[in-house]
C-alpha cells in the first residue's frame, strides 16, 4: 500500500469514463466460475462500480479552466478575490458524478452530480484534526437540507452561505479496479474455495477550497493510496469493496495532511493580509 500526495493544481479525468470493471474480463470484475465437475455445479459473483467522481472540469475549478475562457471570462476569473474574514467557518461537501452508488451507500443526485453525505470512509479524527486548525472556527457539512441544485460550484456556494460558512470544501473521490486472477487451474480443482483472485483498487482524492462569497479558489489538494486484497470467487464482491474503502480512506488521510499543509500557506497569506487592512 502506498501514498502519493499532493497540493497542486490538478486534472481530473471525466467521471463518465469510470471503469465498471466487472462487466470486462479481463479485468476480472465479473467473476464466474464455470466448475467442470457436473452440470449441476456452478457460481457467479458480482460486484457494482459505485460510480465516478465528480468532474472538476464542468464545476469550473481547475486551473486549465481559463486556458479555455474568452477574454471577456477571464476578466470575471481575474476579478474574484479573497473576501473571507478569519478565523474562518467552513462547509464540507463530498461530490461524485451523477448516479453515485457503492456496495454500502448511495449518493443524492443534484443536476449532473452525486452528493454523498454519510461519512463511508472519512473519520471524525481526520475532520476534528482539520478543524482544530489555527484561524478555523468550525466545519459544517453540508446536506440535503441545503442542497438544491448542482450545475456547477456557484450552488454548491450557495448552500454554504445558507449555513454562514466563509468557505467551502469539494471533495471527491476517482476510484479505479481490478481484480487479476492467479493460478487459475487450482482455482477450478478447488471448486473457488482457494483464494485465486486479488482485488486491486487505486483511489484518487481531491479537493477545492473556495471562498463563499467570491468564488477565488484558496487551495487544491489531492492524494492517491493504493490497496489490493486476496478473494476467491465466492468472497470477490466483498474483497473489492473492502480494498476501495481502504484505499480511499488512505487516500482521504493523504488529503487531510495536504490540506492542513495548504491551510498554513492560506492563514500566512489571507490571514495576516485581512488582520492588517483591519
Amino acid at each position: 500500500m502506498r501514498n502519493r500526495n499532493a497540493s497542486y493544481s490538478y486534472d481530473t479525468k471525466d467521471s463518465n469514463q469510470f471503469l465498471e470493471a466487472y462487466m470486462i474480463h479481463h479485468q476480472g470484475l465479473v467473476l464466474c466460475i464455470t466448475l467442470f465437475v457436473g452440470s449441476f455445479i456452478g457460481g457467479c459473483s458480482t460486484y457494482r462500480v459505485p460510480g465516478g467522481a465528480a468532474d472538476f472540469h464542468a464545476l469550473g475549478i481547475t486551473s486549465d479552466e481559463q486556458a479555455e475562457l474568452t477574454e471577456d471570462s477571464i476578466a470575471r476569473e481575474l476579478a474574484k478575490k479573497p473576501a473571507s474574514s478569519f478565523p474562518a467557518n467552513l462547509a464540507a461537501v463530498r461530490v461524485q458524478a451523477r448516479g453515485y452508488r457503492s456496495y454500502t451507500t448511495q449518493g443524492y443526485d443534484y443536476g449532473n452530480y452525486s452528493v454523498v453525505t454519510l461519512r463511508e470512509v472519512e473519520s471524525d479524527t481526520d475532520i476534528d484534526s482539520l478543524a482544530s486548525l489555527p484561524m478555523i472556527n468550525n466545519i459544517i457539512p453540508l446536506n440535503r437540507l441545503v442542497i438544491i441544485d448542482i450545475k456547477d460550484e456557484s450552488d454548491i456556494r450557495k448552500a454554504a452561505a445558507r449555513v454562514q460558512a466563509d468557505m467551502v470544501l469539494i471533495y471527491t473521490f476517482d476510484t479505479k479496479f481490478g481484480v487479476e486472477s492467479f493460478i487459475p487451474a487450482l482455482g477450478v480443482i478447488t471448486l473457488g474455495l482457494f483464494p485465486n483472485d486479488e482485488a486491486r483498487v487505486t483511489s484518487t482524492a481531491s479537493a477545492a477550497l473556495i471562498d463563499t462569497r467570491t468564488g477565488f479558489i484558496y487551495a487544491l489538494a489531492e492524494s492517491t493510496a493504493d490497496a489490493k486484497q486476496i478473494a476467491n470467487a465466492w468472497t470477490s464482491k466483498d474483497a473489492v469493496d473492502q480494498s476501495r474503502r481502504r484505499a480511499e480512506r488512505d487516500a482521504f488521510e493523504g488529503l487531510i495532511s495536504e490540506l492542513k499543509k495548504a491551510w498554513k500557506q492560506v492563514v500566512e497569506t489571507y490571514a495576516i493580509s485581512a488582520n492588517d487592512k483591519e
